[in-house]
């Protein structure tokens, strides 16, 4: 998925961290790896580059990669998510990607619209389209640069914090034996997407952890988005063993505690928690249902 010198990262640059930042610079390699970044090995685990921009070659080989099955399941919604990044990062290999998934609307519904306007940008960007695809297209008014899924819902793709935010999703949620369709979920309700969220309760970032519950499940700064979604999703891992995988009282303790679960007997009889509790498993139930995560 990315270039990563990663002795420099886990060696090097904690030997020469002292203890307090060890946490901060574990984060960030997390957070630069999970995003694609392009580290060429320079100080630590790449502090230097840390200003960079996402590596869109890398992003568009993993799109590729899950679009065609190479060596991993074939993903859709995957290959989508990575296409739209590296499209949106310049990579004019991708536009054509995207481009001709729309004007051959197999994988995708035809669009003519959004095979143009991506193709074009593709050619923009020094990629040639074929002729007879060009003469095809050529009437067809372009349609302003979007990533739509088979669903006909738009991926977020204009903000690219939060592309990042979906990858890291997709590539951590397996780690705690958990569907990242669940945890989309979970993070849309409590955060929508925003890593510096704070509620009036103090609970802070993308999964809205208590300063309690962060330091429980190990995560030193619940606002670096990261450690914030790993501590969460090790809650969320964690309260589903506790209920024995009931989806319904896993979310609830989520939300509420497991002490509140485990006092009522079931979901507490709270109207924020049964709104919560409902809500995810709406959204979560018609994601299954179409077969589709975003």
């Amino acid at each position: 998925m990315f270039l990563l010198v990663h002795g420099s990262c886990s060696i090097a640059a904690m030997a020469k961290t002292d203890s307090k930042n060890k946490s901060v610079l574990r984060g960030l390699c997390d957070y630069l790896a999970l995003s694609g970044w392009l580290l060429l090995g320079l100080f630590g685990c790449g502090l230097a580059s840390a200003g960079s921009a996402p590596n869109p070659v890398g992003m568009t080989n993993n799109g590729l990669r899950f679009l065609h099955g190479e060596g991993v399941p074939r993903d859709l919604d995957r290959a989508l998510i990575y296409l739209c990044a590296a499209a949106r990062g310049k990579q004019g290999a991708a536009a054509f990607e995207l481009g001709w998934l729309y004007y051959r609307g197999r994988d995708l519904p035809r669009d003519d619209g959004l095979a143009a306007a991506w193709l074009r940008e593709a050619e923009r960007l020094g990629e040639q389209v074929p002729p007879r695809v060009q003469r095809d297209l050529a009437e067809v008014p372009p349609e302003p640069l979007r990533c739509r899924t088979r669903h006909g819902s738009d991926l977020p793709v204009a903000d690219l914090r939060r592309v990042d935010f979906l990858i890291a999703i997709y590539e951590l949620a397996p780690q705690f034996e958990l569907d990242p369709g669940l945890v989309l979920e979970v993070v849309r309700a409590e955060s929508n997407f925003d890593p510096k969220a704070v509620s009036h309760k103090g609970a802070l970032g993308l999964m809205q952890l208590i300063p309690a519950t962060a330091r429980r499940f190990g995560v030193d700064d619940p606002l670096e988005p990261i450690q914030n979604l790993r501590g969460g999703m090790a809650y969320l891992s964690w309260l589903s063993k506790r209920f024995d995988g009931d989806l319904r009282l896993t979310l609830a303790g989520y939300n509420a505690g497991e002490g509140a679960v485990e006092r009522h007997g079931g979901v507490p009889p709270y109207a924020e928690t049964r709104r919560y509790v409902e809500k995810i498993l709406g959204r979560y139930a018609a994601s299954v249902a179409r077969d589709s995560l975003i």
